[in-house]
């Protein structure tokens, strides 16, 4: 049985989502590692001599938690399109009801942990871009990035990875929120089993044919 369109467009969507969750999770933990595991949002920056610093970094479980919602959440649509893919071709399964009613209930769950995260990347971003803009050595914080930075060669391209973070969890969750909209049709307009098949299958040729049949016989 081949999926429904809208179950279709929902894997396209997945797919997207994947590399969106993926992209943030990696950033984010790039950068993380670029300030020797400290977590830069919501963290202060101070001058160090001639050198920036980040003097009061956030607790690394926020940026544990926001890399480790995204990557969950990548894994997650990875799994999920793997196995419509192969369920579709190889068993010839479909979702049923409580699928639909169990999946409606993780994107609504996805939905708020990506809200969380994006949110944690804008404000942390730009709470910590305002301490270094306040130093008065620059005017933006993509400038930061080619100021020296204590201990040498921490903070490489930092604004530029979380920018990438934030931009993806954004796009992440417009997806997720369409994801739950299709979902949310599916579920108000269930698809009949006679929708899902076209006058050339076999089956619906053998069904038509033995009701028409039936009529010859009692007309």
């Amino acid at each position: 049985m081949a999926l429904p369109w809208l179950q279709r467009v929902e894997l396209v969507l997945f797919g997207v989502a994947f590399l969106c969750g993926a992209v943030a999770a990696a950033a984010l933990t790039r950068t993380q590692g670029s300030f020797g595991g400290s977590c830069p949002l919501y963290g202060v920056a101070a001058l160090n001599g001639s050198s920036l610093a980040l003097s009061r970094p956030s607790a690394p479980s926020l940026c544990y938690f926001v890399a480790g919602a995204s990557g969950l959440l990548a894994l997650y649509c990875l799994l999920l399109l793997f196995f419509w893919v192969y369920s579709s071709c190889i068993e010839d399964s479909h979702r049923g009801f409580i699928g639909l009613r169990i999946a409606l209930a993780i994107s609504a769950i996805a939905i708020f942990l990506v809200l969380v995260s994006a949110c944690i990347l804008r404000f942390g971003t730009n709470y910590f871009c305002n301490s270094i803009i306040s130093l008065n050595r620059t005017i933006s914080c993509s400038e930061a990035q080619k100021f020296s930075w204590t201990p040498p060669g921490t903070a490489v391209q930092f604004y530029t990875n979380l920018h990438n973070a934030e931009t993806s969890s954004w796009v992440n969750l417009i997806l997720w929120g369409v994801v739950l909209m299709l979902q949310v049709i599916q579920c108000t307009f269930p698809a009949t089993p006679y929708q899902s098949q076209k006058r050339g299958d076999p089956e619906w040729s053998s069904e038509t044919d033995a009701l028409v049949a039936h009529r010859q016989c009692h007309s």
